[in-house]
């Protein structure tokens, strides 16, 4: 093994993570559970109820995940005086990834589902645009979740203009990055109150907009940061991330906090603003101490679970997962019989599991990898009009995490 006191590369420092995409099945199998607890009546005020719906804070991880993929090649420029990556490419990668599948799943839905038919001509406008969280009562059955993906969509959109401002933090001044960044996520705790004082339509909820979430997408920023930064820099943190065992006690503490009243309602009930500010601090802790041990352990280090084959299937399928889950859920009730918020979990629990992860099976294979291959053909067709040049942040936009829900 290793030893701690002896500098080494992170794995997170460049090229593809596997526990990373096992870490990601991991976060949509939470979600899921999550909803299924809600929808068959588990969530409520008891200490088990509480952690079923608390189990929403996978969302966190998605969006560190996400941060730390996607600004791991600004970091390495900043860093190292790497070329940037193309804005371009970025966007059309990230196109690509997200919305083919997801358009499909929004049309079925509002044609085919029951409780969906019939939506307003608007609902369809947000739904297909991903402005759900701007448009009143637009969240409808079988797509509740697609908030967070549209919290996610605007933070892809920001993130060049992110790099831009962070352009003069370079060279001695780079030290001053990680700093920011975590006076700009505690800026951010006051949101809540900040909101409040807008005049927003009944039937929108600023708590979902992507200020709040801030500091769940800085946990990976500075992830992204501390792995590419020169090995004698955030020696600590590295030794941090190295200790398995330390990170995930801390973050199992963590949980049980934001799992108590202090997170605030596991229900749809809406929380007091400092409940909101806690969840969305503490949420950046936990995220970056379920990271940290896969992105800033020794390259080379095995995580047995996340690197395993089973985990890496279900980590390609995981947008899949969280686009199609709720409409699956919502079609087990009838299908089996089952009442709705009357019990039955697990057995609700395996069958929308069994056929989320087949259905993001034949998703992956028939719309989200095809449409992949397809962008990288036509980037390959269009390389040699291109000047010569190592575009260094293609591989981490080619991986990104996608995320998931914590809306019941």
């Amino acid at each position: 093994m290793t030893s701690l006191r002896t500098p080494s590369v992170p794995a997170g420092a460049a090229g593809f993570v596997p526990a990373l995409e096992g870490m990601r099945a991991l976060a949509a199998g939470a979600v899921l559970l999550t909803h299924v607890a809600f929808q068959t009546g588990q969530v409520n005020n008891s200490p088990v109820g509480r952690v079923w719906g608390r189990f929403d804070m996978a969302v966190a991880v998605f969006f560190a995940l996400s941060g730390f993929l996607l600004w791991r090649s600004h970091a390495r420029a900043a860093w190292t005086g790497a070329p940037s990556p193309s804005t371009a490419r970025y966007y059309r990668s990230r196109l690509v990834r997200i919305v083919p599948a997801y358009l499909v799943v929004v049309v079925v839905v509002l044609t085919l589902l029951p409780e969906a038919r019939g939506a307003a001509p608007e609902t369809w406008l947000a739904n297909l645009t991903l402005t759900q969280v701007f448009v009143p009562f637009s969240l409808t059955v079988g797509l509740t979740q697609m908030w967070s993906l549209s919290v996610e969509m605007l933070f892809y959109l920001l993130v060049p203009v992110i790099a831009l401002l962070l352009a003069g933090l370079r060279g001695p001044r780079v030290r001053l990055r990680v700093p920011v960044l975590i006076a700009v996520a505690a800026a951010s705790l006051g949101w809540a109150w900040l909101g409040g004082l807008l005049q927003v339509p009944r039937g929108v909820n600023y708590e979902n907009w992507i200020p709040g979430y801030v500091p769940w997408f800085v946990a990976g920023l500075i992830l992204a940061e501390v792995a590419v930064a020169p090995i004698d820099r955030f020696r600590w943190v590295r030794e941090l991330g190295a200790r398995r065992r330390l990170c995930r006690l801390a973050a199992v503490a963590v949980f049980a906090v934001v799992a108590t009243p202090i997170g605030g309602p596991v229900t749809l009930d809406t929380p007091a603003h400092w409940q909101f500010a806690t969840r969305m601090g503490l949420g950046g802790v936990l995220a970056f101490l379920l990271l940290a041990p896969p992105v800033l352990e020794p390259r080379g280090a095995r995580m047995r679970l996340l690197d395993s084959g089973p985990m890496q299937a279900l980590g390609r399928w995981s947008y899949g997962v969280f686009i199609w889950h709720l409409v699956i859920l919502s079609s087990v009730f009838p299908l089996f019989g089952v009442v709705p918020f009357h019990g039955r979990m697990g057995y609700v629990a395996v069958l929308t599991a069994v056929f989320a992860a087949a259905v993001s099976a034949v998703g992956y294979s028939w719309v989200e990898e095809p449409c992949r291959v397809a962008l990288a053909r036509w980037e390959e067709a269009r390389r040699p009009s291109l000047p010569p040049a190592r575009d260094t942040g293609a591989a981490d936009q080619a991986r990104t995490a996608i995320p998931a829900t914590a809306s019941p």
